[in-house]
């Protein structure tokens, strides 16, 4: 018997040419059989094609086990590639020629039962066996196996075809063929993804990143989340064993879906993943967008996939083996109608590209076949029509401390990175978006690499961006000089030089995606470059395809901004180039946030403004963007791209704070609006304009509004340059956490009604409010505390603070996890208290003693009003009705599982206190809340699973 050893040494040139070209499926399937090592395997995918498979073959060759793993993985990836290897396969890896040494077989995860065509072609988890021999396993049945066997051809060359269109991440390459990112094979780059089981609620009237970042707020701190993999999309769930048959994702612009459902079908064209499925059919919507026709699926498909055309009906014989990828319904530009029935369509029936999805979606057509479908949230697909519905939430703390290390080839850059954007409340909430992580680190290069030139040394080493806008404007700067420049900037390059150069092609392009985001359009064809003076050809190799993202796909050619935040910011960038006087920048304002149509105006962004009202929330992230800019350019940042100098009169930024100061004082705004103008003074930071508009804020009302970590810095930042008190502040139900209420901690002394409810607070919170109750500056009067998990040991704080505070009134407690214990101090220190007035503590196991300390605490404090029992105040019971009605209606709060807790407490409050009254309306009060609470537990615990 020849060594394996030998054979290898004696073909390697043979085997090298063979595999040169399409060395992903072999090195992939090395590592997993244990011959290539991970560091090996990741080393290797960055090398040239031809460098990797001739340095694989040199460790293969090293051992005679090694060796003969080899062989016996060559059987399994044969199909992959040339019909000459195949033959020699055939000859030189027989298994009776080959002894397979005793080694752990590849593990792949459970799997469902297998069709006919998906028996045979299951991945070649043991290898294609030669068509001689599954004749002569399906003696009886000669014409089905050659039937399967026709299959298998044009199924590999479909699989082929998907690994070379899916093993690299487009949007980190900076350019096509020579000039491509090696770096960017999705192997190396690609980070697991927060995915969540999704109760289908959308707030359309946020824009999609906010959004997100409420449900984030709402998820992470205490709902019972199961965290699902992409490649288990399909897995069973529940006790019932079955597979979802229809899976909806969806997720907020460059939150990964396309990436999460790439990695998928990669994996399946390379083998190791959805095994049971004979063939996956990824569509984009983006390309059936083309499709005006009326039109058959096998039509489309024979189209989209040529190669496929002629076994399509025998793969439609057995349906339940295939699986549809549907990416992106949001980006499909035609009408969907969820209510045609569907039912009459088959595979040769001509209709609309819609109806043919529809029906596809839906299960009325091709209802054993399998559908995963990717969609932002602000496009219907009505729940009851999948079976798993999840939501992509990005990254977790891990997940970006992971990605920093895979983006730079430096461990102490990336560390040094990832302790920047941990640091900064800012990048750290962008963080989540892979996206946003990818500008960031992108960004952050300048600053860390220690390769700054001269010329940048004062603008980026000194400075590191903190706020958005400078993030994605040192982004921009990078791909400017870097990319659009490659060969006329040096990296000493003063800035006013590189942006000059670029000067035109980012009038051009931020002009493109001013206009057309005022439209909502995301998606451009050639003409619509063309319009704009973009040329096309310029985004192979520049800065452009940082920017743009070019998608082909055979006769298909559309472009996109690199994420709906770029064309934002570019946006961004024209306006605060174009606008020169203080009028026209108040009449873009007033438009922008307001929808207030400009007057007249010569500028050119004030003069095609046709926008739908109903979506101006859709510009929050835009305004910031702007005012970012805006700074930008009158700290001389924009110098060599401005066209003209801007007016000086009074001065922009004076202007700009009594136009603020009015917003604040004469509109009732919306809580959304109210933190957008909030975050756009941030974004502006600057001190005469802030100083001007914060004194006309008195209240502000955020309830419900789930604000992350940058909200409450937006809120310190411009109410710290406020001299008064502030007479509300309205953060109940924000899930601010023990972070956000730190962040917003200079400037709580100074709000008379301080609404802390339900924000998962705990311990340490309640010292940071102790810290400011025993402040000889504190003014707060009304403090609501309800919901947080204060404990025992946080409200004993809070007593030895009230023991000497004189302002507060009223206190409110309720169902903050006191127990007996909590009330130790309770008598003595507020005996001493003169001002409290009303202090409610309902829904807190205090126990008998607890009980007692509180009618002791009630004689020596006659005028203090203690409600310690549900029962006690009929405001109080009604108050927590129509907070059980709000749960009833809001399905996402009761996925809660921290109001689930808080329902079981107050229900066990209730049933404590029943027995005091029996008969008046608080009784019935009662008995109502009881019964409203049983009722609302035992739909939630059917509607969650019995998580």
């Amino acid at each position: 018997m020849t060594s394996a050893q030998q054979l290898l040494r004696s073909q390697r040139d043979v085997l090298l040419n063979w595999t040169r070209d399409h060395p992903a499926p072999l090195l992939r399937w090395l590592r997993d059989a244990e011959v290539l090592s991970s560091p090996q395997y990741l080393s290797l995918l960055e090398r040239s094609p031809v460098n990797a498979v001739a340095q694989a073959l040199e460790t293969v060759c090293a051992t005679e086990e090694s060796s003969q793993k080899f062989l016996l993985v060559l059987r399994e990836v044969q199909d992959y590639y040339c019909e000459d290897l195949q033959a020699w396969v055939e000859r030189h890896c027989r298994r009776d020629a080959v002894s397979k040494p005793a080694a752990e077989p590849v593990k792949v995860e459970e799997k469902k039962p297998k069709s006919p065509f998906a028996k045979l072609l299951k991945g070649k988890s043991k290898g294609f066996t030669p068509i001689s021999e599954v004749k002569a396993k399906e003696g009886q049945k000669p014409s089905r196996s050659a039937k399967l066997a026709n299959i298998r051809v044009p199924i590999t060359a479909h699989k082929t075809t998907l690994l070379k269109r899916t093993e690299q991440l487009k949007c980190y390459s900076e350019g096509e063929g020579v000039a491509s990112n090696s770096a960017s094979h999705i192997e190396i780059r690609y980070t697991d993804l927060f995915v969540t089981e999704d109760n289908d609620l959308v707030d359309s009237s946020q824009h999609e990143y906010f959004d997100l970042a409420s449900r984030r707020a709402r998820i992470y701190v205490h709902q019972a989340c199961q965290r699902i993999r992409p490649c288990h999309l399909l897995s069973p769930e529940g006790t019932s064993g079955r597979s979802p048959k229809r899976v909806k994702v969806k997720g907020i612009a460059g939150i990964g879906k396309s990436i999460a459902v790439q990695r998928l079908v990669y994996e399946w064209a390379i083998g190791k993943s959805m095994r049971e499925f004979t063939c996956v059919f990824d569509l984009r919507f983006r390309e059936l967008n083309l499709i005006e026709a009326p039109l058959s699926l096998l039509e489309l498909l024979g189209e989209r996939f040529r190669y496929l055309k002629a076994v399509l009906p025998d793969l439609f014989a057995s349906p339940s083996s295939l699986l549809f990828i549907l990416d992106g319904l949001d980006e499909f530009k035609f009408p969907l109608d969820w209510n045609i029935p569907g039912t009459n369509i088959d595979v040769n029936s001509k209709v609309p590209v819609s109806e043919l999805m529809v029906a596809l979606i839906k299960g009325s057509f091709l209802p054993e076949a399998s559908v995963i479908l990717t969609t932002r949230p602000s496009t219907e697909a009505p729940k009851h029509f999948f079976q798993r519905c999840c939501v992509v939430l990005g990254f977790e703390e891990d997940q970006v401390k992971e990605y920093t290390s895979k983006f730079y080839k430096d461990s102490e850059v990336a560390e040094k990175v990832y302790d920047y954007i941990l640091n900064n409340d800012n990048l750290f909430v962008l963080s989540f978006i892979p996206l946003y992580c990818y500008i960031i680190c992108t960004a952050m290069a300048e600053f860390f690499s220690g390769s700054q030139g001269v010329g940048d040394s004062k603008s980026l080493e000194l400075n590191p961006p903190r706020t958005v806008s400078e993030v994605y404007f040192c982004y921009l700067f990078t791909a400017v000089k870097h990319h659009a420049l490659r060969g006329s900037a040096e990296r000493g390059t003063p800035r006013s030089e590189v942006l000059s150069l670029a000067k035109q092609q980012l009038t051009n392009l931020g002009k493109l995606a001013y206009e057309n985001l005022l439209q909502k359009k995301i998606m451009f064809n050639r003409a619509d470059l063309e319009k704009y003076g973009v040329i096309p050809a310029d985004v192979q190799s520049t800065f452009l395809c940082d920017i743009l993202q070019p998608l082909k796909e055979e006769t298909v050619e559309m472009f996109s901004f690199f994420h709906l935040t770029v064309q934002e910011h570019l946006a961004a960038l024209y306006c605060a180039i174009n606008l020169f006087s203080q009028e026209d920048i108040i009449q873009a304002l007033d438009f922008w946030c307001f929808g207030i149509h400009p007057p007249s105006s010569s500028a050119a962004p004030l003069q095609n403004t046709d926008l739908n009202m109903d979506k101006l929330e859709s510009l929050q992230m835009f305004t910031r963007f702007f005012m970012g800019m805006l700074r930008a350019r009158l700290a001389g940042q924009l110098d060599g791209l401005v066209l003209s100098p801007m007016e000086r009169g009074d001065g922009i930024a004076v202007q700009l704070g009594v136009w603020f100061q009015d917003q604040f004082k004469s509109r009732e705004l919306e809580n959304q609006k109210a933190l957008n103008l909030l975050h756009c003074l941030m974004e502006f930071h600057t001190k005469e304009a802030t100083s001007i508009a914060a004194p006309e804020i008195k209240k502000l009302n955020l309830f419900k509004m789930k604000l992350s970590v940058v909200d409450c810095a937006a809120m310190h930042y411009v109410l710290q340059f406020s001299p008064h008190k502030l007479q509300e502040l309205n953060l109940g139900y924000s899930n601010i956490g023990n972070r956000g209420l730190n962040r917003l901690g200079p400037i709580l002394h100074r709000c008379e009604s301080l609404y802390l409810r339900y924000n998962c607070l705990d311990r340490q919170a309640a010292i940071l409010e102790s810290a400011i109750l025993k402040s000889n500056e504190c003014q707060v009067k009304k403090l609501f505390m309800c919901g947080n998990n204060l404990g025992p040991e946080g409200v004993l704080e809070l007593w030895n603070a009230l023991e000497h505070n004189t302002t507060v009134e009223e206190l409110y407690l309720d169902i903050t996890g006191i127990t007996e214990r909590g009330t130790e101090n309770i008598v003595n220190c507020l005996s001493k208290n003169t001002s409290l007035k009303t202090l409610t503590i309902v829904g807190n196991d205090i126990g008998e003693v607890g009980r007692r300390r509180l009618k002791e605490l009630g004689k020596s404090r006659p005028g203090l009003r203690i409600i310690a029992n549900f029962v006690d105040d009929l405001g109080l019971l009604q108050a927590y009705l129509d907070w059980v009605e709000e749960i009833r209606v809001d399905r996402d709060q009761l996925d809660s599982v921290k109001n689930a807790d808080a329902l079981q407490s107050v229900l066990k409050g209730l049933q404590v206190a029943g027995d005091q009254v029996e008969k008046g309306e608080n009784a019935e009060k009662a008995k109502e809340l009881q019964t409203k609470i049983v009722e609302l537990l035992k739909s939630s615990k059917h509607l969650t699973g019995q998580r």
